[in-house]
């Protein structure tokens, strides 16, 4: 192959990954999104768990122990 040659493939390669990627970014938010007004998840209570990472402070929700899943 031609250098000229590898060049353009290499341009076509970089923005089919870059407007892939783009797509998944966008999914992946319009998923977080979804969640989140469903009430599937509360991510805004984790957003204080950085801030809020002491032994006394509260949970951020209880553990299920219904489950019979030893953890490993």
């Amino acid at each position: 192959m031609e250098y000229e040659t590898i060049r353009i493939i290499q341009g076509y390669a970089y923005w089919f990954i870059t407007v892939l990627l783009v797509f998944l970014l966008y999914g992946y938010i319009y998923h977080l999104y979804k969640s989140q007004r469903s009430g599937k998840i509360d991510y805004e209570k984790y957003a204080r768990l950085a801030l809020d990472d002491d032994l006394n402070d509260a949970l951020v929700e209880k553990r299920n122990n219904k489950d019979e899943k030893k953890e490993s």
